[in-house]
């Protein structure tokens, strides 16, 4: 748990092929990321691929949230996650202070 009372989250998207489909698809493409630049919970996140060039089997967030649940909330309002194609597990990790700072 952070300072503020949030905790860290990574969320692991297994994607279908056919998933390949609905990034493709460029009005979906541009609401998934006016979703992901209007909420700042979603710290970080991107594609996976396993080798250079290859189509994105998967991909990862790192989320700043109270609860599992919101994170939950979370990807299921995501304009890019269809039950049928995208897999997820949500794990909850620490994080170790960079500077010189006591760790609880």
């Amino acid at each position: 748990m952070t300072s503020n009372g949030m905790t860290h989250w990574t969320v692991t998207f297994q994607d279908a092929p056919e998933m390949a489909r609905i990034r493709a698809d460029r009005p979906r493409r541009d609401a998934h990321i006016a979703f992901v630049r209007a909420h700042p919970e979603l710290q970080i996140g991107g594609a996976l691929a396993m080798r250079p060039e290859q189509d994105f089997p998967g991909a990862i967030w790192n989320v700043e949230a109270a609860s599992r649940d919101e994170v939950e909330r979370l990807i299921l309002r995501d304009p890019y996650y269809v039950a049928s194609l995208r897999r997820y597990q949500i794990t909850r990790w620490g994080r170790l202070p960079a500077r010189d700072v006591p760790v609880a």
